[in-house]
């Protein structure tokens, strides 16, 4: 069965954007989390490694739209069980990647750019899709049936604090903390994940997050009450209990038929019905007593009880 952070990624790999501000956007962004420089003996190449072939399929995509490239896409086969296989797209160094790299702003005119995306970042259909591109290229998100954490990983501080900045910007309650050599970016709660989910374009895994997510607050919920229907019970149970052997107590000592015939009856009642709870002893008695004092003929009862 393929993780919910699969499924998303399958989703937003299927999607096109037309227009060609938000395809630097999101290419920009694959390439920070997943991609690395190469150089050769035609200049400046590539390459691009992920898990899922989706993701590889669309970076190729974007890579190749509108400019001729050498391509090639290598798939490394998993060895042990349970492992994906990966897959590299490379891209052959030739003078034509550097024009590419320039474009997204990875390249700036002294050199390396390390994060700095803001000229890619003017539009919100742009910040968008640099968002989407960030996920499919490192990005994951727990099943909704669990707790609910989605994260962005990165090596670069630069790029990590750029995506922080970036979600602030949608008003989302963004994280962001060092874990061994990465930086990450994350979000906690269901409300931050499903408004990042349909920021990037999700909506069908949006859809699917959300259905669990009634369901399980719902299950919560009936647990609750359920919980303090059983503590109330417990509560009736234990008084009930102790009012009897409290009655018993009494009549043994031939304390009870020397009380008022209120206390008498009320200690008659509970001990032919002891699973009864406070509101059925009214109700057997036809409201000549309320429940306020029946109890406190039993607490009278009961205090009496305890002074011998």
């Amino acid at each position: 069965m393929a993780s919910f952070s699969t499924e998303v990624r399958n989703e937003l790999a299927r999607l096109n954007e037309e227009s060609t501000c938000c395809q630097r956007a999101e290419l920009a962004a694959l390439l920070r989390m997943g991609g690395a420089m190469v150089l050769g003996g035609g200049g400046v190449g590539m390459n691009f490694t992920s898990e899922n072939a989706a993701v590889a399929r669309k970076v190729l995509s974007l890579i190749k739209r509108g400019v001729s490239l050498r391509t090639e896409v290598v798939v490394s086969r998993a060895r042990r069980l349970k492992k994906n296989n990966s897959y590299l797209v490379k891209v052959t160094p030739s003078p034509h990647v550097k024009e590419v790299l320039l474009s997204l702003g990875i390249l700036g005119g002294e050199g390396l750019n390390i994060g700095q995306d803001s000229p890619l970042l003017r539009k919100q259909c742009c910040r968008r899709a640099y968002l989407r591109g960030a996920f499919l290229g490192g990005g994951s998100v727990n099943r909704p049936e669990g707790d609910y954490h989605l994260e962005l990983v990165s090596a670069n501080p630069d790029f990590a604090r750029t995506l922080a900045k970036v979600m602030k910007g949608f008003s989302l309650p963004v994280g962001l903390t060092e874990r061994k050599q990465d930086y990450v970016v994350y979000l906690k709660g269901g409300d931050a994940i499903t408004e990042f989910l349909q920021i990037i374009g999700a909506h069908n895994a949006l859809l699917d997050f959300e259905n669990v997510r009634v369901v399980k607050g719902m299950r919560n919920q009936v647990n609750r009450l359920v919980n303090c229907e059983t503590a109330n019970l417990q509560k009736t149970v234990n008084a009930a209990v102790r009012q009897a052997a409290g009655i018993q107590r009494l009549a043994s000592r031939g304390e009870l038929e020397k009380l008022p015939k209120t206390l008498q009856e009320t200690a008659h009642l509970r001990i032919t019905h002891p699973e009864a709870s406070l509101q059925e002893l009214v109700d057997l008695l036809d409201g000549k007593v309320s429940r306020s004092g029946l109890n406190h003929r039993l607490r009278k009862l009961e205090e009496l009880a305890l002074k011998l």
